[in-house]
Order: structure tokens, then sequence, then C-alpha cells
């Protein structure tokens, strides 16, 4: 299945919003770059995102069951929204913590994808073809002929049982490591080639290469959704897109949230028939994404900066600032989550709240939570 772009393309429609798109990206870009919050920002919208998917895909995850389910003090059995919601949080984490290029590597797209990448340790391939040289010096098997078993020491046959030994080992405890993909009829279209679509799509992705960033990372979100290469990840398609813009230079500071940005545009123009209608559509999506994430940044700062207000005249060892610092970086916290991340006790850590004033989020008796706006 080969996706093909639609050439020439529609220059007149797109060059409105791919203008803007690139200057709303590149202002939010560069204020990340000098940003004392930046770090805080990418982790609330890696949460804001994971949540933004779920809405896309018709699906509702609250945003402090999902910072309360990744610090693994769930009030409540995990639903399976809640459960692809943080696969997507953390599938956001790791692109943004390896190498630009990693996201559309082999490599990278297997760890993504969940499949096993056999991969060898190092040093590890040449102990292997040390003991293939060595099984095979002893007649591929190890042991000689039976007719010349008198003229071969014992030596040599305890030698060869051992390298068949090692050798077996070897390849089960790889085989324990990395087992065999299994298919359930009952969960997968046995029909559907993951390997073949995907080598499609990032067909797809190389013939933009000349393209500007953005408008090739939009057709390779529209080249995903036509293509459809996993059955049980589709969300992934989004989380590369920002991974091209990161890849080629564009976004160097910041994942993109994709998520976010096409939450605010209109279901019947991203799923459109016309194909210059949706990639319009992704493009303002786009763009979108860049001014919330500008507009939430100075907000957060602000919030910051009236935080550091409240720290003025404190003793050196208070744990007060580091409370700053963690509300801002999460967007919602208990007292249990503050007392693991501070060290301190639960009441310690209420007692902390309360001096630093922060509002109180989920109105409840019990499981209280705080937290910025």
């Amino acid at each position: 299945m080969n996706y093909e772009v639609r050439y020439p393309l529609p220059c007149p429609s797109i060059v409105g919003p791919l203008g803007a798109t690139e200057d709303a990206l590149s202002r939010l870009d560069e204020r990340l770059r000098v940003s004392p919050i930046r770090e805080g920002w990418i982790a609330r919208t890696h949460f804001i995102d994971a949540c933004a998917n779920a809405w896309i895909d018709g699906e509702l995850v609250h945003i402090e069951d999902l910072v309360l389910h990744d610090a693994s003090m769930d009030i409540r059995s995990p639903t399976r929204e809640l459960t692809r919601a943080h696969a997507v949080l953390r599938a956001r984490r790791r692109i943004l913590r390896e190498a630009p290029q990693w996201a559309l590597s082999p490599s990278g797209l297997n760890a993504l994808i969940g499949r096993a990448a056999v991969s060898q340790p190092e040093g590890q391939g040449a102990q292997r073809a040390e003991e293939e040289e060595e099984v095979d010096a002893l007649d591929g098997e190890g042991l000689a002929p039976c007719e010349n078993a008198d003229d071969v020491p014992l030596a040599s046959h305890l030698a060869g049982l051992k390298a068949i030994s090692q050798r077996t080992k070897r390849l089960l405890s790889e085989l324990a490591a990395h087992p065999p993909e299994s298919r359930d009829p009952m969960v997968y279209d046995l029909d559907w080639d993951e390997n073949a679509r995907m080598a499609s799509w990032r067909q797809a992705v190389e013939s933009t290469q000349d393209m500007p960033s953005l408008l090739a990372a939009a057709i390779a979100l529209l080249a995903w959704e036509e293509i459809d290469p996993l059955q049980h990840k589709a969300w992934l398609g989004r989380l590369l897109v920002g991974a091209i813009l990161r890849g080629r230079s564009r976004t160097l500071s910041h994942l993109l949230c994709v998520n976010t940005g096409l939450r605010e545009i209109a279901r019947d123009r991203r799923r459109a028939r016309d194909w210059t209608t949706k990639l319009v559509a992704l493009l303002e999506g786009f763009a979108e994404a860049a001014r919330w994430g500008m507009k939430e940044h100075d907000r957060w700062l602000l919030a910051r900066r009236q935080l550091d207000r409240r720290l003025v005249g404190r003793r050196s060892n208070s744990s007060l600032p580091a409370l700053a610092d963690l509300v801002v970086a999460r967007p919602i916290l208990s007292a249990g989550l503050i007392a693991r991340e501070l060290k301190v006790t639960p009441r310690a850590a209420q007692d902390l709240v309360a001096e630093l004033d922060l509002r109180e989020m989920t109105g409840r008796g019990r499981y209280r939570a705080w937290g910025i706006l």
C-alpha cells in the first residue's frame, strides 16, 4: 500500500496557514529555549497532551487520575482509557529523552511500537563468532565422526560438547528475553501486514525530505491516517509528527503538542474527504498547539513568580522551594505525592501546602489534591 503525495501542491490554500504556523512555532520554541520553567512546562504538557489524545479518540481521562496513576498512587482501579493515556505519556517522554533522530530509526520505532528488537551487548558478537568457529573446527557438531573416534583425544570431544552447551544456553537466553511475537486472531487481524504498512509510511515520509518541515509533518500525518500502519496504536502517528519536527531541528526546545492543537479543530475538517481541507486543518492545528503553548507558558511563569514571592525570607534548608518547583512541574499534587517526592511525611506535606497557599483542586475530603491553574 503506497501513499502518493498530491502534486501539484495547493499553494494558494496552504501558504497562509503554513506561514502563520511557522511564526507561532518559532516564537514558542525560542521562548522555551530561555525560559526558567522549561522543564516544568514540558512535564505538564506531557500530561495534558496525553489527555487530549484520549479526547480525540473519543475517550475521557481526567488529568488528576493520570498524574496519580503515573505516580503509582491510584485511588481506583485503572481503566483501559487511563492505561492507554499513560502509554502515550511514556512514549512522549521517551521521544523527548532520546536523540532527535531516534524516534524514526528502526530501533526507535520498534521500541515505541513495543516490538522486541534483538540487540547484542557489546562484545557478544565476537564471542558468538569464536564459539561458532570452535564448533565448526570440530566438524560442525562439536564431535568427530565415529570412524575416527580412536584418533581424536577425549579433550576434543569435551571441548566440542562445552561449545555446543554454551551456544545452546545463549540461544535459549535470547529466546527468553525476546520471545517470538504471537498474534491472537481474536485481537489482531492476521491479514494486517504492519511491517509492509510501516514501510509504506516511512517511504512517504522520505518523499517529503525536500519540503518545509511543517508541511512535511502534516503530510506525514495524513499518510499515517490513510495507511493506518498499526492496529492498536493509531495514536503513535501524532507523536511521530512531533518527532519529525524535532528531528529536522524545527522544534529544538520541546515536543509539539499535536493532540492539544488538533482538539481545537473541528472533526469534520480533520476527517474531510478533500485532501487540501485536511492538510489546512492540520496546519491550523499545529498553529493552535503553538499558541496554546505560549499562552500556558506565560500563565505558568506568572504563577511561578507569585510563588517565588512567598519564598522570600525562608530558611536555606526549607522544602518550600522544592515544592514550588514540583507544583510547576505537575498539574496536580496530592499529599502522598508531595511526601514521596520531597521525602517528608504526609502531615508535613500538608503543612507545606498550607504555607505556600496552593489552591485545592478536587473539593473532596479524602484524596485532596492541589495545584495551579
